[in-house]
């Protein structure tokens, strides 16, 4: 059976001592289910201090890597860094990261292949903008990128990653794909990781959906055959909706 996972990613918030120690402790202190796997993905500058409320109960996630060991790279973190500071998964990929930092897919391939070099697991985001929605291009768009950042990774390799959907033009912006959209794409993406990897790992790889998944959305998305849980942003801000998020399976 597949994981069920809930992911937060808190992205460039929760800029004091304070409220990061009020948001992780109000996660951990609540009931979680056993059943699903909850990482946190705090800001870099709040790793440590959140891996200390967390301890063993939450999985401590970063929200991206350099793929060098080390170097002369200004303000990056390499994925031994990140293991050091008790990290156990790493979002790449994601379309902030694609659209502010002209991250290619092939960037994004070497990160992965760090992150599994040290027993990271990497959250690999796809996703596809209003444009090609609305052109009606997304499948094909999603599967190049896929295969871009994962051609070249072993079926034992591609066992150990998570792939979250996350259509952009859903990112923020209140608007959520309907389930038939969410299934219909997480279907396929199943499907190329079965032209990959073969279809006993494409069954076993989790699938998440990120964008504007809130309460009042994530059991009908969650319950999906291919939908594994969630890449979640804004409602992870919230420790309420967070631990609603999480008991929506």
């Amino acid at each position: 059976m597949r994981k069920k996972i809930v992911a937060g990613n808190w992205k460039m918030n929760k800029t004091s001592t304070s409220a990061v120690t009020e948001l992780a402790s109000a996660i951990v202190q609540a009931e979680l289910p056993e059943s699903v796997t909850v990482v946190l993905h705090p800001p870099a500058l709040w790793l440590e201090r959140v891996a200390a409320i967390i301890k063993e109960r939450i999985n401590l996630g970063a929200q991206n890597v350099h793929p060098k060991v080390e170097g002369a790279f200004t303000g990056e973190i390499s994925a031994t860094m990140l293991k050091a500071a008790g990290v156990s998964y790493c979002i790449v990929g994601h379309s902030e990261r694609r659209q502010y930092f002209a991250e290619s897919d092939a960037f994004v391939a070497t990160k992965i292949a760090d992150l599994l070099a040290v027993g990271i697991t990497p959250i690999v985001c796809c996703g596809e903008s209003l444009t090609i929605r609305e052109n009606n291009t997304y499948l094909a768009f999603v599967e190049e990128q896929i295969k871009a950042c994962l051609m070249g990774f072993t079926a034992t390799e591609l066992a150990k990653i998570v792939i979250a959907y996350e259509p952009i033009w859903a990112i923020g912006t209140g608007k959520t794909a309907t389930p038939q959209q969410a299934q219909e794409m997480h279907a396929h993406i199943r499907l190329i990781l079965e032209h990959l990897a073969g279809k006993d790992i494409a069954a076993q790889v989790p699938l998440l959906y990120g964008g504007s998944c809130k309460p009042d959305n994530a059991k009908e998305l969650f319950a999906l055959p291919d939908v594994d849980g969630g890449l979640i942003g804004g409602a992870a801000l919230q420790a309420s909706d967070f631990v609603q998020l999480i008991h929506s399976f």
